[in-house]
């Protein structure tokens, strides 16, 4: 059985968590980020669980999951 390819742009998106979880960051946090408030920008750097209904069509393009080993 051949290896499945993963998918790298979503490699570099997303992260699975230690229970299984997908995980996301915000978007829009690139640039234009010193008009913002501070509780936003310190928002940028958190990791926020994807909606579950998303699930099924992400892990199919990271089929070895990209999470810590």
């Amino acid at each position: 059985m051949p290896k499945i390819k993963t998918h790298k742009g979503a490699q570099k998106r997303f992260k699975i968590s230690g229970s299984g979880k997908l995980m996301r960051r915000k978007q829009m946090s690139s640039h234009l980020r010193l008009k913002k408030p501070k509780r936003v920008r310190r928002k940028f750097s958190e990791m926020f669980a994807m909606n579950p209904s998303d699930d099924k069509r992400i892990k199919r393009v990271l089929p070895y999951g990209t999470g810590k080993r």
